[in-house]
């Protein structure tokens, strides 16, 4: 027996109240009771910026599969979020060089959208063939472009004056210590309109999975709906990369996973996967607490990665193996 969507979507929110409170809790609490109060509220922070950052990858990696319509899309293969981290990277830089106070060290928000949104429409342009978007091409393309800018970023640190050791988070991906409730704000105000959006016309982003021709039949305005998929995207990515650097993964994980549990409907899939990859990033930041190495900690994003490239390969095997039968057949 299938279990209903809805009560899926509750599971899933009572996992995530229990990653949640994991994170307040994990690590030692100091004796003083004013110290605890100040580690509680660094902690929520932290806490906060987490769900903001795993929900708005998941969304943007809904909207990027269906722009594209390609199920391996997401901010990280596509190369948004290195995009975003580079510019990042190169604004803190512009700050240094002419004395002012680095941009992308105290409000990252607008060059990490500059970034998201410069990657995805090269990514998207490089990719056609004829008119068309080649799934292949899209996936060698956004791999290529990721891997140039996470070389950028690193080029760019080298010429910090400190070598960039307070800005590696831009190329390995971490919650932002100095993120500050502004800068939350922004991004939490970006995901709900976004959020709101997709939520409002999930129909309309079932429709647009059709062939183009099918979707126009039916009264779907597609240049609409990409317009907004693209947008969304981008903003969605360059939120999250504004707190916590390139995370890499969730944005291909949590839609796939919320897919598999309650379904392709978009009305259903959305909510899942923000639930998915919030849980994900939470659980990822409790687990780095716990586990920790000689050096410090293991970055957030290392961590992803680490969970996420074999599930990505496992997709591309998957899609591999149905061409070859569609070969066949």
């Amino acid at each position: 027996m299938r279990v209903p969507p809805w009560l899926i979507l509750v599971l899933l929110g009572v996992l995530l109240a229990g990653a949640s409170w994991w994170r307040l809790e994990v690590g030692p609490w100091p004796g003083n009771p004013d110290v605890a109060a100040q580690v509680m509220a660094i902690r929520q922070g932290h806490l906060v910026s987490g769900l903001l950052v795993g929900s708005s990858l998941a969304l943007a990696g809904v909207l990027l599969q269906g722009l594209l319509r390609n199920p391996l899309a997401s901010p990280d293969i596509m190369g948004l979020a290195s995009g975003a981290g580079l510019a990042v990277m190169l604004a803190s830089y512009i700050g240094y060089r002419i004395g002012a106070e680095a941009p992308g060290g105290t409000n990252p928000l607008g060059p990490a959208v500059i970034g998201s949104f410069v990657v995805l429409g090269l990514v998207y342009l490089l990719s056609q063939r004829r008119g068309v978007i080649d799934p292949v091409s899209m996936v060698l393309v956004g791999v290529i472009v990721s891997i140039t800018a996470a070389a950028g970023t690193m080029l760019v640190q080298q010429l910090m004056p400190d070598r960039g050791l307070h800005t590696a988070r831009w190329l390995f991906g971490g919650l932002d210590e100095e993120a500050g409730t502004p800068r939350r704000i922004a991004c939490a105000a970006l995901l709900l309109l976004m959020g709101g959006w997709a939520m409002a016309q999930s129909r309309v982003l079932d429709a647009a999975m059709m062939s183009p021709d099918e979707a126009r039949s039916v009264g779907i305005r597609l240049g609409r709906v990409r317009a907004f998929q693209f947008v969304g995207s981008g903003l969605l990515t360059g939120g999250a990369v504004a707190l916590a650097g390139p995370v890499g993964f969730v944005g291909l994980v949590a839609p796939h996973l919320a897919r598999g549990l309650v379904g392709p409907a978009h009305a259903w899939s959305q909510p899942a996967s923000v639930l998915i990859g919030a849980l994900l990033v939470v659980s990822a930041d409790a687990s780095i607490r716990v586990f920790e190495v000689s050096s410090g900690r293991v970055p957030l994003g290392v961590l992803t990665a680490l969970l996420g490239g074999p599930f990505f390969l496992a997709l591309l095997v998957r899609g591999a193996g149905r061409g070859r039968a569609d070969h066949l057949r």
